[in-house]
Formats: structure tokens, C-alpha cells, sequence
């Protein structure tokens, strides 16, 4: 059973909480106690802190008694509790002498060593830090924990004591890149909603999805913005909104890396706050962080310090400074703790990082926050500090919903195949009709691509007036259909070069938190695709179809029509090929130098078809511009069309009044159109298949890695 809100009063009784357990009120004693908990009452933030400060150590624990209520103080804010969620189970993750290495690059023996046997344990309810100076192995550790990374890897990760299963991990996590991808021209309630569907599936009806995401919204702050497009948002606000699509289905671990860059001072103080509000509701939170300042230093519950591929320090953020100082190393007062660690284990004082390794146990040890530190505060009385840490849990854990609870990961059976929440029919729908709603709103690219179309469309027909009944010029049409040809050849195979590194960005991040397969995600692009591809080909080939004087016969269009349509489908599919594999920069050199061959092999042997070589044939059908240029001309001069005329000619006889003594000429004499646009629906296929094989590769690091370590290999034997 959950707490709602209504559930939680603000009256006043002399000042104190009345925490109601059903069998009575808290003695005036406790009332005393509770009082002199100064923390707990100063807590402005968030209601829901643990008193860190009672000296109880297993204060970050929250165990919720059932039936509770809290009545509060009315000064106080409330905590913003989401109690909508599907149920999670809490999930502590403990990791033992973990090792990691990768091959030296360049080099033909050795392995170059990352993680040198690291321990630890991030524990639900706790905001974890991890930090170190560049090259520390801060990201391959988290990488490591998310499951991301796993060749190479030696040691034990263990989740709630049991060895952890990878596959039944991965559905429970989550990962926040650095960046802040978002999908555009969708408001923020559109790509909540999107994420509910994608996440949650039949596991939440409508209703209950639509008050998720209110909660996940009031929680994080946007509940301004809900009706404002990602694109427009600001810096911080786009944080929260990549927090808050990952949070909609309750991930009970959550993985940041570096969550602050790009903010400011008030919008990274909102961010850790906003992280240890989520970890106090029961969550596993570990985030990798560059320089915090001292206060928010202070905030995190636990630090990891990484330096070297070792660990040299976990425990509290409170304790760093007295185990600096019990190896002789003393921060100076008025400095920040964070600057103080970093600086002491790398330049000149590297050697300080094997004194702290070992004083650590490399991560064995843990610093917990003395209780000394909550007796400076005001308390001396030990008995006293763990009656006041109970009465904290207890308030903290009273609010919370019971959406987090260790039991339900022994309740849930781990041996089910949990891929997805839903099917893969339910997401092909879900992200088609996204992709649609992002293109009707992309004003911009669609009157780019209008003007494109009928730029392009006036300027071809208008090269070629009237060459298409005229048998004196018939090379003339010829060079038209080349002209068609290598308009949509640049126009379909530039455009997911250009776009389709970032679209892999965005794909990442869907896809590594469980969104949806990549089946369904590549079968919709690929269906959301056409109908725009259909409707700007139709006016570019009506318009240049026209003005070029080409026969005006309804079916030669429409196989005009079609052998175009078809080139544009391979086309993309060839482009699609080289975005998946590399960047914007190396994909704009990559694709002219992939077809300039192929458009080679399509114009070979104009002239003297019936020469043409036959291993040169066989050369020319390996390129599917051949399959298109052949069709584009055959829909033009083939299916019987009669004698051509000799416009303004003083003679009646033009050498290529009749079409087949052309098609003849240029080696196209026995070939059909439909028999070409099949062919190029098989390369469109083949293609498409290729590209799908190439995301894959780009989404697989291991299966990258080791494809990459094999070729190396044979090399190296050569």
C-alpha cells in the first residue's frame, strides 16, 4: 500500500510531529528527541532526507511500517511523492575485485590495464558519487555496472547479495548520457507520453499513465513547460526532462554521466537535489560528477574516488577530509574537499594514490559517517541518536510510496524473458506515428525539400525542352534520364548521411534503457519515410516529366514514376549504410567515393551496347544505378512506343526515329522495366539489411570490439 497525499496532514501540537502508527502517539520523549534532531527539522529542500546525522547506520535504509500516517508541522514543505509508479524492487549493487583491461592500440602484444581489482558497494536510497581525474576509469566503471561493458572484465557484480543477471538487470536500469538528447519538435507532455507508452505498456492503464507522468512532471518541475517543445527548453529543464523519460516507469537504479555539465551554479544545485530526492524515495543513484563545489560536495551520501584504476576512497562526503588527514594529509580549512582529493592523488603527489589504495583496501572499507559528526550538532546521548535516526526513517520512509521494496526482487521471477513491455507491433506504432507528428511539425525541412524538389524539377525539364519526341536528340534524353537519375541518387542518399548520426545518438539512448527493439525502431523510419519520398517525387517527376516533352501517357509515368522511386529506396538505404558506420565529416567523403564507381558502371558502353565486354556485364550488374538508369530509359523509349518525329529538320530521316535502334545502341535491347525496378527492390533490400547490420554494429561496443580485435589480429599474423 502506498501513502498518498491525502494521507498526510499539516496540524500543530505543541510544535512536534504525531506520527499515528495505529497503536498509539509518540511519547513526549520521542517528541524531544525528535526535536533535537536539527537536521531533519532544518531539511528545507526535500522532506523526505534521512538523518544522516543521527549516527545510525542504517539510517539510509528505508523500511516502511505499514498503515502509518504522519501529521506535520505546518512551516514545512512536503515532500513530492510519486505514488503512481509501477512497483520496483530496491536494488543494492556490490562489486568485487573488478578488473578491466583493453588492448594496447598500435602496439602488437600487451593489454593496457583500466580497473586494477576495485570493490565497493552503492547502496538503494543513496546518492553515489563517483570521481577521479581524467582517465581514472570513472565512465568504464559505471559503464561496467550498467552492463554495457562486459568483454574484458574480470571480478564479481553482485545485485541484493545474489550474482547479478545481466538480462534481467538491464530491464530495472537505466543510463543518462552526458548530452542531453531529446527527441525534437515534440512538447514535453507528447514526450512523456511517448515514454509511458514505449515503457509501461499494458502494465499502467491510461489513467493511471497520465497521473504518472503529472506526478514525474510536479516532481522535477515542468509542470510550466509541459506544453513547450524540447527544442525550446533550457539547459536545465532539458536535464530534467532526460531524467524525468527514464524515470516515468520507476527504474529502481539509475546511472548519470556527468549530470551537471552545461549548467550553471543554481541549475547544478536543482540537479543534485533533484538526485537525492529521487535516491531518498528508494532508488539506486550513481552518477559520475567533474569538480563539485563544497556544498555540493556535501550533498552526496556516498563518494567513490578513483584514481589510476584505483579505489582510494568511499564512505560520506563528510569523511573525506578526517581520512585524508588520518594519512597526513590535512585540507586546509575554507577549501573544498573535492579540489583537496583530486589535487592529492595525481601530479607530484601520485604517490599518494598507493597510500590511499591501501588504506582503503582499494574499496573494501567504507568510511560511514561517524556518529561523532551528529553529536557536534547537539546530541551526545547514543541511545538518543538512534531513536531519533528511527523516528527520521520512519518520517521519511511514511511518505514514500511502496513502490520500492527488497522483497519484490525475490517475489519477481528472474528467469522471465522481461524484453519488453510491449510487443513489437505496439512499438512500431508508437514510434511511426512520433515520426510522423516530428515530420508534419518540421516546417522548415519540408520547405526546404518542397523548394528542393520543384528547383530542381524546373531546371532539369527546362535543360531538356522538348527533347523527349525528338528523334534528332535522342542522346539528349538520354543525358535526361542521367539527370534524373542523379538527382534522386544525391538527394536520398545525402540526406540520412547528413542526419542520421545524431538520429544513432538519440537511438542509443532509447534503445540501451529498454525502449523498444531495434526491429520495430528501424521498421518504422523506414515506413515513416515514404510518404514524403512518394509525394516530393511525384511533383518533381510531373513537373520535369512535362516540361521535357516525354510522351504524355499515363502508364509510361507511372513507370517513369516508379523506376525513380526505386532509385531513391536503394539510394536512401545506401546512405542510411553510411551513417550508421561514421560521422557527418567522414560520411561527406565516404558516400560520393561508394557510388562514383556505380555511376561509372551505369553510363559504361552508351553508343556500343552490343559490345560491351562480359566480364565488364557482369561488373555493370553489381551496380543498382545500371538497374536504374536502364529502367528510367526503357519507360521512356520501350513498351512499343512508335516511330519518333524529326522536329525542324529540312529531311524526313533521323538514325533513331525508331526506339529500338536506340535501346539497342546503348545495351538495353533485351531488358523490361519491371524486370530493373525488381532488381532494385532487391538492392533496396539488400541494402536496408545492411544498414540494419551496421546499426547494430554501432549499438554492440563488445561485438565491435571484437570484430575490430580480429582484424587486428590477422594483420598482425600477416
Amino acid at each position: 500500500m502506498s501513502t498518498s497525499s491525502s494521507d498526510i496532514d499539516s496540524s500543530k501540537e505543541g510544535g512536534s510531529f504525531v506520527i499515528d502508527t495505529g497503536s498509539g502517539s509518540i511519547t513526549s520523549s520521542d517528541k524531544r528527541r525528535q526535536a533535537s534532531c536539527k537536521k531533519f527539522q532544518e531539511e528545507i529542500p526535500f522532506m523526505d532526507e534521512d538523518c544522516e546525522e543521527c549516527g545510525d547506520v542504517d539510517c539510509h535504509i528505508p523500511r516502511r511500517r505499514p498503515h502509518e500516517v504522519v501529521t506535520r508541522i505546518p512551516n514545512q514543505v512536503k515532500i513530492k511523492t510519486l505514488t503512481h509508479l509501477a512497483k520496483r524492487p530496491a536494488i543494492d549493487i556490490e562489486f568485487q575485485d573488478l578488473s578491466y583491461s583493453v588492448r594496447n592500440p598500435g602496439r602488437r602484444e600487451g593489454r593496457r590495464t583500466i580497473l586494477k581489482a576495485v570493490s565497493g558497494k552503492f547502496r538503494a536510497g543513496e546518492l553515489t558519487a563517483i570521481l577521479g581525474p581524467s582517465g581514472a576509469g570513472k565512465s568504464t566503471l559505471m559503464n561496467i555496472l550498467a552492463g554495457y561493458v562486459y568483454a574484458g572484465v574480470s571480478g564479481t557484480v553482485k545485485t541484493n547479495g545474489h550474482p547479478r543477471q545481466l538480462k534481467f538487470f538491464n530491464k530495472l536500469s537505466s543510463y543518462i548520457m552526458q548530452e542531453d538528447l531529446i527527441q525534437p519538435f515534440l512538447t514535453v507532455q507528447e514526450a512523456m507520453e511517448v515514454a509511458a507508452n514505449l515503457k509501461l505498456g499494458d502494465e499502467l492503464k491510461f489513467p493511471e499513465k497520465q497521473l504518472a507522468i503529472d506526478e514525474v512532471l510536479n516532481t522535477l518541475g515542468l509542470l510550466s513547460c509541459r506544453n513547450t517543445r524540447t527544442e525550446c527548453l533550457s539547459g536545465g529543464q532539458r536535464k530534467r526532462l532526460s531524467i524525468a523519460l527514464e524515470l516515468v516507469n520507476n527504474p529502481p537504479v539509475i546511472f548519470l554521466d556527468e549530470p551537471t555539465t552545461g549548467l550553471d551554479v543554481v541549475a547544478i544545485k536543482q540537479c543534485i537535489s533533484l538526485l537525492k530526492l529521487l535516491a531518498r524515495q528508494g532508488r539506486t543513484i550513481i552518477c559520475t560528477i567533474h569538480q563539485p563545489t563544497a556544498s555540493n560536495f556535501q550533498l552526496f551520501d556516498q563518494v567513490y574516488v578513483l584514481a589510476k584504476g584505483q579505489c582510494v576512497y568511499q564512505g560520506a562526503s563528510q569523511q573525506v577530509v578526517p581520512f585524508m588527514s588520518s594519512v597526513g594529509l590535512h585540507c586546509p580549512k575554507h577549501y573544498n574537499p573535492a579540489d583537496y582529493v583530486l589535487e592529492m592523488i595525481q601530479g607530484e603527489y601520485a604517490e599518494n594514490v598507493r597510500i590511499l589504495s591501501a588504506e582503503i583496501q582499494n574499496g573494501k572499507l567504507s568510511k560511514k559517517l561517524d556518529p561523532s559528526v551528529a553529536a557536534g550538532e547537539g546530541v551526545s546521548d547514543p541511545d538518543s541518536l538512534k531513536s531519533i535516526a528511527k523516528i527520521c526513517r520512519r518520517e521519511s520512509v511514511a511518505v514514500m510510496p511502496a513502490v520500492f521494496n527488497h522483497a519484490l526482487m525475490d517475489s519477481m521471477d528472474i528467469n522471465r524473458d522481461y524484453e519488453f513491455p510491449t510487443s513489437c507491433f505496439q512499438q512500431f506504432g508508437i514510434l511511426v506515428q512520433r515520426l510522423f507528428l516530428q515530420q508534419r511539425r518540421n516546417t522548415v525541412s519540408l520547405g526546404i525539400q518542397l523548394f528542393h524538389h520543384l528547383f530542381s524539377a524546373v531546371l532539369i525539364g527546362g535543360i531538356f525542352v522538348q527533347t523527349g519526341d525528338d528523334a534528332r536528340r535522342p542522346f539528349a534524353n538520354v543525358k535526361f534520364c542521367l539527370s534524373i537519375l542523379v538527382f534522386f541518387l544525391y538527394t536520398h542518399i545525402m540526406t540520412p548521411v547528413l542526419l542520421f548520426p545524431t538520429a544513432v545518438k538519440l537511438l542509443k539512448r532509447e534503445y540501451f534503457n529498454r525502449w523498444y527493439g531495434l526491429k520495430a525502431y528501424y521498421l518504422a523510419i523506414t515506413v515513416a519515410s515514404v510518404p514524403s519520398m512518394f509525394c516530393f517525387s511525384l511533383i518533381f517527376c510531373l513537373v520535369s516529366y512535362l516540361l521535357s516533352s516525354q510522351p504524355l501517357e499515363p502508364s509510361r509515368f507511372i513507370w517513369f514514376f516508379a523506376a525513380s522511386v526505386a532509385v531513391g529506396l536503394v539510394s536512401e538505404g545506401h546512405g542510411m549504410i553510411v551513417g550508421s558506420v561514421f560521422s557527418v565529416m567522414n560520411g561527406s567523403i565516404v558516400a560520393p567515393a561508394s557510388f562514383s564507381p556505380l555511376l561509372a558502371l551505369a553510363v559504361y558502353g552508351m553508343g556500343h551496347g552490343g559490345a560491351i565486354e562480359q566480364s565488364m556485364s557482369f561488373l555493370m550488374g553489381l551496380s543498382y544505378l545500371r538497374y536504374g538508369l536502364v529502367a528510367i530509359t526503357d519507360s521512356l523509349y520501350g513498351h512499343g512506343r512508335p516511330l519518333l518525329s524529326c522536329l525542324d529538320s529540312d529531311f524526313d530521316y533521323c538514325h533513331y526515329k525508331d526506339p529500338e535502334l536506340l535501346l539497342r545502341d546503348l545495351g538495353m535491347a533485351d531488358t523490361t522495366t519491371l524486370g530493373q525496378i525488381v532488381a532494385l527492390l532487391g538492392f533496396a533490400l539488400v541494402y536496408r539489411f545492411v544498414a540494419y547490420l551496421a546499426l547494430r554494429y554501432r549499438l554492440t561496443s563488445e561485438f565491435s570490439n571484437q570484430v575490430l580485435n580480429y582484424i587486428a589480429k590477422i594483420l598482425r599474423h600477416k
